[in-house]
């Protein structure tokens, strides 16, 4: 039996990049197909992690879990049928919640080993009250602190202490019996930019729930959504990396997330632009041959926060 992790977690908190470092340390010896759903119609994780896997399949325009599930269904069996692979990694968006993922999956015969929600230890408190991160940590039974080289030790035990009072606030309940969904889960640490080996032992596999996937019945949430918006900037052809570094100082607060690739006319090679909550990384891509564009994500976006860069 195929069997599959959902990695899930806000805007920014550095999922693509654990979920990486995790396949190449544990499961260099095994065939793997990477699923990415983004938020929106530009991929930009796909065309990262195409540089590693080529099994990528790219869901975008939307939240997976509720526009695109037949899509993602179709995409899941289409892979199965030509690549065969032993193990599914399925990356959410930002903006989704993981258990309906789930639901798809295990309908479709396959062994879901855990939900994981990874949780930015620096930056939680910007991001906590949004519903998406409530949806997200209720709605999995792995959780896993990333970033925690970022802050301090008073700093991880506040956090650690808040995710484990929303995952007993927020954690699924079935919506007939009011009985909650994950009677257990686990928290971990990520370590050297890697999720816990433990996490891949199969000793969270999902199987208590199968009843669940099976009669589509429906898990309560006392939470309202959150609206999320976004928009695509193309940059003209010969910026300068000075331009795109100074707009990037000083982002406004409703911009939570921005990510793009810029092709400068002085860096000697593309870069990937990463952003999330003040926080700024940039990564070499160099077989990048596309135009430059940033992705915007964030809360009542006007173009006029934008039209700076066109």
């Amino acid at each position: 039996m195929i069997s599959a992790f959902v990695i899930t977690g806000f805007l920014g908190v550095g999922k693509t990049t654990l979920m990486i470092n995790s396949i190449k340390e544990y499961f260099s010896d095994r065939k793997i197909a990477v699923i990415v759903n983004e938020f929106g119609e530009i991929g930009i994780d796909g065309k990262i992690l195409k540089n590693v896997y080529s099994e990528v399949l790219e869901i975008s325009e939307g939240c997976i879990c509720c526009k695109l599930s037949q899509e993602f269904e179709k995409g899941v069996i289409e892979i199965m049928k030509n690549y065969n692979p032993e193990v599914v990694f399925v990356e959410t968006s930002g903006t989704s919640e993981p258990f309906p993922i789930f639901l798809s999956l295990q309908n479709l015969g396959i062994s879901v080993e855990g939900i994981i929600c990874v949780i930015d230890a620096k930056n939680f408190d910007s991001y906590k009250e949004h519903a998406t991160a409530k949806y997200q940590i209720g709605g999995s039974n792995i959780l896993v602190l990333n970033k925690t080289d970022l802050v301090s030790e008073v700093e991880l035990e506040k956090v650690e202490k808040e995710v484990k009072g929303y995952k007993e606030k927020y954690n699924l309940k079935n919506v007939l019996t009011g009985e909650v969904i994950f009677k257990t889960y686990a928290l971990y640490k990520a370590q050297y930019g890697k999720l816990p080996n433990e996490v891949f032992d199969g000793i969270y596999k999902i199987e208590d729930i199968v009843k669940i996937g099976e009669e589509g019945i429906p898990s309560a949430h006392p939470l309202k959504k959150n609206d999320f918006s976004q928009r695509v900037v193309y940059l003209p052809e010969g910026i300068e990396f000075k331009e795109v570094d100074k707009y990037l100082s000083n982002v406004p607060e409703n911009i939570y997330r921005i990510k793009g690739i810029i092709k400068a006319k002085d860096l000697p090679t593309p870069v990937v632009v990463n952003y999330a909550f003040g926080d700024l990384t940039f990564q070499e891509l160099p077989n990048y041959k596309g135009r430059s564009f940033l992705v915007f994500i964030g809360s009542n976006l006007s173009n006029k926060q934008l039209i700076q860069l066109n």
